[in-house]
């Protein structure tokens, strides 16, 4: 190379010098001056490559398997073995390596045109799992990212689980956030979203379809092994590993989820280098064309329950069982059906089948556990004046005469049916009503006339249900006039002596 260097130099200061007179001057040969002249490179030192004798007999096999079947080198080499082969592995990684891998990359190198999304038209899903120090201990947590396609606008979420419960609720927490829907979602092929990723067998997750025919915006996939079709939320996290995670330390978590916020508002205020625009600005744009969020009677977005949330069954003394540990719900709700939904991994609601959230727990860590709340068993036995009939009688008079004229004839024909205990019956029945709106409560009652029952057990099963129940109704027996009978005669055990 200094040869070269040497010969090129001397003829761009002396043009006059011809290859004869520069080789006598440096004492080389002439054919070497013309060559350096002639080369714009300098020489390189070139190995030559021969072919080990162990792997020539196999050549053909190898170009096969490597260039046409896209194997795996270790599984040549299996198949290598079988087939007699006697060299070394490193010989064979050498050999491919200099002969097939840039053949190979070339049949796969392949170029994309980006694709940009309309406003509205798409929003990206993803997460991922760090560990970072909160308190004392290093923990596990997740983060939850939901972009934008064309402005680019990111919502982060985060919880200590990653279970499909916990990625419907971050994914409506972004809904929310962002006042609005996008066409379709795109995620990745995690099994909360796909029971089947494969090509020619693929199948949606009945709940992720569910959640999505809820909200209304079409499910959308990236093929596996393709992280550039997803390149928008891909990449963020890069970022958000160097600017948040790093170094980071968080009293709690409820002070990871501010600073995560905070997060959140500086890189949607930061100028982005494709858009030459804040994502903020650009979502201001796009925020018009976002579709509505479904709403309740009151206005507030509608929540997703009974689909995404676990199935309980209230057991006997008023608990359910989530996760090895037992957490207790309101005494009315015994021996019927409760959603559970656990919300970022640190806390359990439970909802009741009308989608009324009726118990809020701390989730426990460990297991074999049991979490009371004393005002669930509140009033689940008999205390001060609900021993009282009359008492009774009167709260239900306060509540419901002004709107139901049968109140009275409720109360006789309870009376009537349930002579033993009536006091008992009426305090549970006013228990259960507490949970209820008037137009239900009416409702149940009227029931109770309709099929000649007036016990606690079967104003609980009718109000509990949206459909009339099924019970056979009693026509042939008029409950109401019914005679009591009169006292036993009493007679001396003497007259039954023989």
């Amino acid at each position: 190379m200094e040869d070269w260097m040497t010969i090129r130099t001397l003829k761009a200061r002396r043009p006059e010098l011809g290859s004869r007179a520069i080789a006598e001057l440096l004492g080389i040969s002439r054919n070497t001056v013309k060559s350096a002249l002639a080369s714009e490179r300098a020489p390189q030192y070139q190995r030559e490559t021969a072919v080990n004798p162990q792997i020539e007999p196999f050549a053909q096999f190898i170009r096969d398997c490597y260039l046409v079947k896209h194997l795996r080198v270790s599984r040549i080499l299996a198949d290598l073995r079988s087939k007699g082969y006697r060299g070394g592995k490193s010989a064979l990684y050498r050999w491919i390596e200099g002969e097939l891998k840039a053949q190979r990359e070339a049949q796969t190198a392949r170029a994309f045109q980006p694709y940009q999304t309309k406003p509205g038209e798409q929003a990206q899903y993803d997460w991922a799992e760090y560990r970072v120090p909160i308190g004392e201990i290093i923990s596990r947590v997740y983060i939850h990212q939901c972009i934008l396609g064309y402005s680019r606008y990111k919502v982060f979420d985060a919880s200590l689980a990653v279970h499909q419960p916990d990625v419907f609720t971050a994914l409506e927490e972004a809904f929310i956030e962002l006042s609005g829907l996008t066409e379709r979602i795109q995620v990745d092929n995690a099994k909360v979203f796909v029971d089947d990723c494969t090509h020619d067998q693929f199948r949606w997750n009945a709940r992720f379809l569910q959640f999505c025919g809820f909200w209304g915006i079409e499910p959308s996939r990236s093929a596996p092994y393709h992280p550039w079709s997803k390149g928008k939320v891909e990449k963020p996290f890069d970022h958000l590993e160097t600017h948040f995670i790093q170094g980071a330390h968080f009293e709690n978590f409820a002070q990871l989820l501010t600073r995560l916020k905070e997060y959140q508002n500086s890189v949607n205020n930061s100028m982005h280098s494709v858009t030459h625009k804040t994502p903020r600005e650009l979502f201001e744009m796009e925020r018009g064309v976002l579709r509505e969020l479904p709403r309740d009677s009151t206005g507030q977005p509608k929540r997703l329950v009974g689909v995404a949330e676990l199935v309980r069954t209230v057991t006997s003394d008023c608990l359910i069982c989530y996760a090895g540990n037992r957490y207790s719900v309101p005494h009315v709700f015994v021996r019927s059906q409760v959603w559970v939904r656990p919300r970022k991994g640190m806390t359990l609601e439970v909802y009741s089948q009308k989608g009324k959230l009726i118990a809020t727990h701390p989730l426990c860590a460990g297991k074999g556990q049991v979490v009371l709340e004393k005002a669930h068993y509140r009033g689940y036995r008999k205390e001060g004046d609900e021993d009282n009939f009359e008492m009774s009688a009167h709260r239900l008079r306060e509540r419901l005469a002004a709107q139901w004229p049968r109140v009275e004839e409720f109360l006789i024909s309870l009376k009537a049916q349930k002579r033993m205990n009536p006091m008992h019956h009426l305090a549970h029945m006013l228990r259960i009503l507490q949970h209820y709106s008037d137009q239900d409560c009416i409702h149940a009652l009227e029931a109770c006339f309709r099929y000649r029952c007036f016990s606690a057990s079967f104003l609980q099963g009718v109000i509990r249900s949206s459909k009339p129940t099924d019970v056979k109704p009693l026509a042939a027996v008029e409950i109401p006039h019914m005679r009591i009978p009169t006292p036993p005669i009493k007679r001396d055990l003497r007259e039954y002596q023989l």
